[in-house]
């Protein structure tokens, strides 16, 4: 079941360095959060998977908990990675994480060194991997002292289990401690993932970026079209299928009248521009060349190939980031 990848996956992807490090990361980033569980279709996991490599997305993004259940995304993306793209490893980046609750007790969560090691022992069995490329701490956590947390993946790093330390969740001044505890031991931050999108903009009012830019690491953002409020899923109604009738992140109170006149006005927008409503949402949260990529989950092949075709066009007149700017409110 060998999968043999497209000749011109490089020749349309863009990359972008992480801050001040060595690693290029894509532009869109595929992450395996929801749809990659036992919940779903192997098959169809595994033709998102492909698709994507083929297009030139080689970061994967996962934790331990993403699934449904937990766990089973790292497992089924092990299963695919050794059915179908083992071959082609050293071209992937491949990202996990650990901070939220994964098993009974007080060592299956937050951030000890004791959980944080264990959890990613955990990952690379299940992905079949001796290293994973990121690893991160999923989210801060107000009861380990910081210096334990990234000492553990200073220590992670040193190990060879993985080559890069990233946070997860961080704000500007959780990042700048995080930074210096991790640069004084030698393992500089590579990257920190917050949530960004249109309608979730704290991240400008935190001065996160200038944060990051400030200790030389770089920005992936996770859920960057709201949980598919920012895509033409929702115009028409709510399909049976959606977030809204499926997740516990997003509900009908999320579709109020006011927020879907927004919803409307920004898909007018798009369509201006030629785009999907996904695609500009995609291009605005990449506007700033700061920011490194985005994630993206898709649950087709097809919605996999519309998310991508933002990159065909990434640039916004003042005009149009000053009506979008109207109607983007988070």
């Amino acid at each position: 079941m060998t999968h043999l990848p497209a000749d011109d996956r490089y020749e349309n992807m863009q990359y972008r360095r992480s801050g001040r490090s060595g690693l290029k990361l894509p532009a869109i980033s595929l992450g395996l959060w929801q749809n990659f569980g036992h919940t779903r279709p192997l098959e169809t996991q595994r033709a998102i998977i492909r698709r994507a490599f083929d297009l030139g997305v080689t970061h994967f993004d996962l934790a331990n908990n993403y699934g449904p259940p937990g766990g089973s995304a790292e497992q089924n993306f092990g299963t695919v990675l050794a059915e179908d793209l083992k071959a082609h490893r050293d071209e992937m980046v491949v990202s996990s994480k650990a901070g939220y609750h994964m098993w009974p007790g007080p060592y299956g969560d937050h951030g000890s060194r004791k959980y944080l090691v264990s959890s990613l022992d955990q990952s690379l069995q299940r992905m079949g991997l001796d290293y994973v490329d990121v690893f991160y701490h999923h989210r801060p956590d107000p009861e380990t002292p910081l210096e334990e947390t990234m000492g553990a993946l200073d220590a992670i790093v040193r190990s060879g289990k993985a080559l890069y330390a990233g946070v997860s969740n961080y704000n500007a001044e959780q990042v700048r401690a995080a930074a210096a505890i991790l640069k004084d031991l030698g393992t500089p931050l590579l990257i920190d993932q917050p949530s960004y999108s249109m309608f979730n903009r704290w991240t400008e009012r935190d001065g996160l970026l200038d944060a990051l830019e400030e200790v030389g690491a770089g920005c992936i953002v996770f859920s960057p079209l709201a949980q598919g409020l920012l895509t033409d899923r929702y115009l028409k109604g709510i399909p049976e299928d959606s977030r809204v009738r499926t997740s516990v992140f997003l509900n009908e109170d999320a579709l109020e009248a006011e927020k879907m006149d927004r919803v409307r006005a920004l898909n007018d927008i798009a369509a201006a521009r030629g785009q999907s409503l996904a695609q500009t949402a995609l291009a605005w949260a990449l506007r700033d060349t700061r920011m490194t990529s985005v994630i993206i989950g898709a649950s087709s092949v097809a919605q996999l190939e519309d998310n991508i075709g933002a990159l065909a066009n990434l640039d916004f007149t003042d005009e149009e980031l000053a009506a979008i700017d109207v109607h983007a409110v988070g």
